[in-house]
């Protein structure tokens, strides 16, 4: 039972450390996109980012979704992300028609803004599992693979209902939620780790060399074939290599995360405030025209070292105490009128 429980905190403390880099990684990769185009640098960085981030957070949302999957918990998590949605698709959908000014945006609840497919895609991969839940996990993944194949195929916009996303990080969610933290801790040792951190500078100078050949478009998961102008019958099979890269990054990527408990680990309890407030920064960035003065390799560190350092910032408790209520609003009231409901019902 000691054992048990120190694999499980072992487990814990490497998640959270995992957590809070890869949020860094998502507010980089979002703070340089609007100069991607313009410096070869930063867009080997971004397509390198962009390989593993996605699905190693949607990993780590599956790992801690296991703890608050069934019953109350599960139903109160539910909510929440319900009501986080709808708080913040608002916000940014508001502050887009008055202040940023976006073009090429859907303004519609069903169709999340930019950031917030993970929120709606984080309800449904939820409800997938528990109706997965009597399958054995091999049944799982057969049909989180073939869903996230198939899914580009529809020929729809993807960013309806996130149901590209949604299928398409299906895979990496089932992994998380049957991730088992011993067993990983047994093969990635202190060489293997050292090897995973190589390879994963190796595919960064690959990219960089051969990446520009490679659409952008088929590492965000949010495109049908059809959008992403392959409409042949066997389209599929570029999902399949591309999920071979990904994993391939994952595993790579995983070579630098920290076993041991540290400040990473306090700042990786409060991601949340991070994913959802840093939208606001950098569009507020982009509309202010600062952009026009990072243009050069000296603009570009500021800007990574002002991602890195804002990150922290987020992550500090005086944030969480300020915007818990904005953050992660209270739904007792949705609990309190749903038992109200049921005994009606009854």
């Amino acid at each position: 039972m000691i054992g048990e429980t120190s694999i499980e905190t072992r487990g814990e403390t490497f998640f959270l450390n995992l957590r809070f880099i890869l949020i860094a990684t998502v507010f980089a990769s979002n703070a340089i996109e609007p100069l991607i185009e313009t410096m070869g640098g930063l867009h080997a960085l971004y397509m390198w980012i962009f390989s593993f981030h996605m699905p190693l957070f949607v990993l780590v949302t599956g790992y801690f979704a296991r703890k608050s999957l069934n019953g109350s918990a599960g139903r109160k998590l539910l909510m929440q992300i319900g009501l986080q949605y709808v708080i913040f698709q608002s916000l940014y959908s508001l502050l887009d028609r008055t202040l940023f000014q976006v073009n090429g945006i859907h303004h519609s609840f069903f169709a999340p803004y930019l950031l917030l497919w993970f929120l709606a895609s984080h309800a449904f991969w939820r409800l997938l599992m528990l109706g997965m839940s009597k399958w054995t996990p091999f049944g799982q993944m057969t049909f989180a693979l073939l869903a996230g194949i198939l899914v580009g195929y529809l020929q729809l916009d993807g960013v309806w209902f996130s149901i590209s996303r949604t299928f398409v990080y299906l895979p990496f969610f089932v992994i998380g939620y049957h991730f088992s933290f011993s067993a990983f801790s047994r093969i990635y040792t202190k060489w293997i780790k050292i090897t995973a951190a190589a390879t994963s500078l190796l595919l960064f100078f690959i990219l960089m060399n051969w990446g520009v050949k490679l659409p952008l478009g088929w590492l965000f998961g949010s495109f049908t074939y059809m959008q992403l102008d392959h409409q042949e019958w066997y389209a599929g099979l570029y999902r399949i290599a591309m999920y071979g890269l990904q994993f391939i990054a994952a595993l790579a990527f995983l070579g630098w995360i920290p076993f041991r408990a540290s400040r990473l680990t306090d700042w990786g309890r409060r991601t949340l405030y991070v994913f959802l407030l840093h939208g606001f920064i950098v569009r507020l960035a982009v509309v202010s025209g600062v952009y026009t003065f990072l243009g050069n390799a000296f603009g570009a560190a500021v800007l990574l070292t002002a991602a890195v350092s804002l990150t922290i910032l987020l992550a500090q408790p005086v944030v969480k105490q300020w915007l818990h209520p904005l953050v992660e609003p209270s739904v007792s009231w949705m609990m309190t009128l749903q038992r109200a409901v049921l005994r009606r019902s009854l």
